[in-house]
């Protein structure tokens, strides 16, 4: 039977590496986020509060379209991001900053949770936990120059929201991932690991943690 993994979690933590290599490791289909220019980018950042819904609308536009594409897909898949951050994390961080105002911020939420009822829920999250300076020590390897200057309290932001938004998450299972432990890319024990407690949540698994002694076997595989 086919399965929908979503990846999820913070600028950084490497959920476009997770996603690709559990994908060569599990012979599924990655889904990436979708490459668009959107119209609206060079008018946000220069003037957030004018720009910032019209922004969200067209992203939100273009991973409910992802969502979609995958649910029908013919076999196993894994998506990097899901549409529920866009809405949950991202849209709502900008309303909290002030870039977004009420009344648009109350039509965007009304418009995402409608469509959202009509897209079948994922399989299994995999929500990548990390701590703010894993994020930067990751974000500072991967040699983006305009991730470079991403503020530490503006991923801090996100982190709060990422964990109040998994806290409550209820529509499929959700694997947290200790990502400041574990390094897939340097570890490939760290890689099985992750493989293994996916399928043990697939199946059916209702209690699936990653034990400390464990993580640090895998290290030495």
């Amino acid at each position: 039977m086919k399965k929908f993994v979503a990846v999820a979690g913070n600028i950084g933590v490497g959920k476009s590496t997770l996603v690709e290599m559990l994908c060569a490791k599990l012979g599924w289909a990655p889904f990436f986020e979708p490459v668009a220019e959107n119209p609206y980018l060079a008018d946000f950042y220069k003037d957030m509060q004018a720009w910032a819904f019209h922004s969200q609308i067209f992203f939100l536009t273009h991973r409910l379209r992802a969502h979609h594409q995958l649910a029908l897909y013919p076999s196993s898949a894994i998506q990097d991001r899901s549409v529920y951050e866009d809405a949950e994390i991202f849209a709502h961080n900008l309303f909290l900053q002030g870039h977004i105002r009420t009344r648009d911020y109350q039509t965007y939420r009304e418009l995402y949770q409608t469509l959202v009822e009509f897209l079948p829920p994922p399989d299994l999250v995999i929500y990548l936990r990390a701590s703010v300076p894993t994020l930067v020590q990751r974000i500072g390897r991967r040699g983006r120059d305009y991730e470079r200057t991403i503020p530490a309290d503006y991923l801090t932001s996100l982190n709060n929201l990422y964990e109040t938004w998994i806290a409550d998450f209820t529509l499929c299972p959700v694997l947290a991932v200790p990502a400041d432990d574990i390094d897939y890319v340097a570890h490939p024990g760290h890689l099985d690991l992750i493989a293994l407690k996916v399928d043990e949540k697939l199946t059916g698994k209702e209690e699936v943690v990653f034990d400390p002694e464990e993580v640090a076997r895998a290290a030495c595989d």
